[in-house]
């Protein structure tokens, strides 16, 4: 890497944090002061699209170089597939592992859908009236999560893959080697998202275990474990809409385990049983770690 690219490398991180900090403090802003629930939507998925933008900035402006992203669609089918249904594989590891170290917290009785409806109608009224439960709810969602939702999610998820695994990792990995280059990314991918946490509960909310300090550690563990299984996807196909679509397929599955607990014990959320969680994360970590391990003794 020459010195230019270097300062490029550098400039690309101060624009896809400093960009990405102010839409993720204006959107916050507008929540909490005007109550602005779409403002701060549209706030995060501009943020999703600030890597990709500083990318071109970085390679197109300053540098005036290729992007050197690999757009064209191809791979091996297993790995499309492992992009598509491995998040719900991994969440659903997840749930079970942390539910068998709390049995206790399994709740079927929608307390959790009650709460989510505002409390305006009991366990029975949500069955009766409108046929919801917490076994269709998980059918329904699951099943839209697993299918539909990849392929539309992976359009903003896309702003992400383009700057973190196709523009920043294959340098990390260059400069630092493997197994450092994906731990630093993972930390940076979970810093970038802080403010967010502090401002206004992003991933585990404001009143959880160990608040706030004990979320944005795990959520950089999270972020080293998934950004790993990302990593190697664009690795092995060259292809940046495959990690998009596993990005994607992650964010529109991981919220669903959440049903299966009572409002009251969301503040384990930094342990699971979504697959954020410090418990529900380990199925994920084990082969993130135990692949890039796998890697290096193959290089070697």
């Amino acid at each position: 890497m020459s010195a230019k690219e270097k300062q490029g490398f550098s400039l690309y991180f101060l624009i896809a944090f400093g960009l990405a900090w102010l839409c993720q403090v204006g959107g916050c802003m507008a929540l909490l002061q005007q109550k602005n629930a779409v403002l701060y939507q549209l706030a995060l998925i501009a943020t999703m699209f600030c890597p990709l933008l500083a990318v071109l900035l970085v390679q197109k402006v300053f540098l005036r170089q290729p992007v050197g992203i690999g757009w064209k669609v191809q791979g091996k089918r297993r790995f499309w597939l492992a992009a598509w249904f491995g998040p719900a594989v991994f969440t659903l590891l997840g749930a079970v592992l942390y539910f068998a170290v709390f049995p206790s917290r399994l709740d079927f009785s929608c307390s959790w859908l009650v709460a989510a409806y505002g409390g305006e109608m009991d366990a029975q009224t949500l069955r009766s009236e409108l046929g919801v439960s917490t076994l269709s709810y998980l059918l329904q969602n699951g099943l839209f999560a697993v299918i539909l939702a990849p392929a539309i999610n992976m359009f903003p998820a896309l702003g992400e893959e383009a700057g973190w695994r196709g523009y920043m990792m294959p340098r990390l990995k260059e400069r630092f080697g493997l197994l450092n280059g994906r731990l630093l990314g993972g930390v940076v991918w979970g810093v970038w998202h802080w403010p967010l946490m502090l401002l206004v509960g992003y991933e585990y909310g404001t009143n959880y275990l160990g608040a706030p300090v004990l979320g944005l550690v795990v959520w950089c563990v999270v972020c080293f474990a998934l950004n790993t299984l990302l990593d190697l996807l664009y690795e092995k196909t060259g292809c940046i809409w495959v990690p998009a679509i596993a990005h994607g397929a992650f964010n529109a599955i991981a919220a669903l385990p959440q049903v299966l607990i009572t409002p009251a014990d969301a503040y384990y959320n930094v342990l699971g049983p979504m697959p954020i969680g410090l418990i529900s994360v380990l199925p994920m970590l084990a082969v993130a770690v135990g692949l890039t391990l796998h890697q290096m003794k193959q290089e070697q």
